[in-house]
């Protein structure tokens, strides 16, 4: 039986919130990835350094798994002074859940280690649509399978820890575990889920990194920024209006749906 302690976290009426980012070494498509250099930091410092900036954050934590393949993650947390989980590697839905829960959050923001432009003020949006809903949400996100207005590589979800306690002990299906949260957006029936919207869509641009075009697309950008992490995503989608050509290093990645495992 779950121990509902979550709730009482923190200060009174204050609830923690925690990001929990997920990293492995395996990678079908680009082995290491998370550890790959962009601009003299590892892509994970990226991802944690730029989720960190975020002021609705009480801390974030890196979700890697018990692994041998996964040690460079810890040793690399460990080194950069980063808080690290370490769980199970196929089930990663019980992965982030005892990062979590180990973290005593209240609330979770659940990003990805291979999205190195997550952006600190589209996290504290999110979290603020979360927490000041009347009726609550359970899962706040910015890109659900019907759609997205943002670019491939801001995905992040907001929910608490009720709801994801609730995929935790009831997903069945592979997908479900391995992507976290399906769960409680295939049943709206049950969950509350609300998602961001933007005008106008750019959900057609891409900057997670899965591939090396990927890769050399995001080293581009911090280059441009020579090698800053402090600019937001509206300035990368300026930056994408002054240098189209940029669109067109990665045009031919296909990305992963949320149903694709492995």
């Amino acid at each position: 039986m779950l121990t509902i302690w979550w709730s009482m976290a923190g200060k009174p009426g204050h609830k923690r919130v925690v990001a929990v980012v997920q990293a492995r070494m395996r990678s079908q498509r680009l082995p290491g990835k998370v550890l790959a250099d962009i601009h003299g930091r590892p892509m994970l410092a990226r991802v944690v350094d730029r989720a960190g900036r975020a002021e609705r954050l009480d801390a974030v934590v890196v979700a890697t798994s018990t692994e041998a393949a996964d040690d460079p993650i810890a040793l690399a947390c460990e080194s950069m002074g980063f808080d690290c989980s370490r769980g199970s590697s196929s089930d990663v839905l019980d992965r982030v859940f005892e990062a979590a829960r180990r973290a005593r959050a209240d609330v979770v923001v659940r990003i990805t280690a291979d999205c190195p432009l997550i952006d600190p003020g589209l996290i504290d949006q999110a979290v603020a649509v979360y927490l000041d809903a009347n009726p609550a949400w359970d899962l706040v996100a910015n890109r659900l399978p019907e759609g997205r207005d943002f670019p491939i590589g801001l995905d992040l979800e907001v929910c608490g820890m009720a709801p994801l306690a609730t995929a935790w002990a009831e997903a069945v299906e592979p997908h479900q575990r391995e992507h976290v949260l399906p769960f409680l957006y295939e049943n709206r029936e049950r969950f509350r889920v609300h998602r961001l919207r933007h005008q106008p869509p750019l959900g057609d641009l891409r900057w997670t990194v899965d591939e090396p075009e990927d890769l050399e697309l995001i080293r581009r950008v911090f280059a441009h920024f020579g090698g800053r992490d402090d600019f937001s995503w509206l300035e990368v989608v300026a930056l994408f209006e002054l240098q189209p050509d940029l669109r067109a290093i990665n045009a031919g990645v296909v990305h992963k749906t949320h149903r694709d495992v492995g």
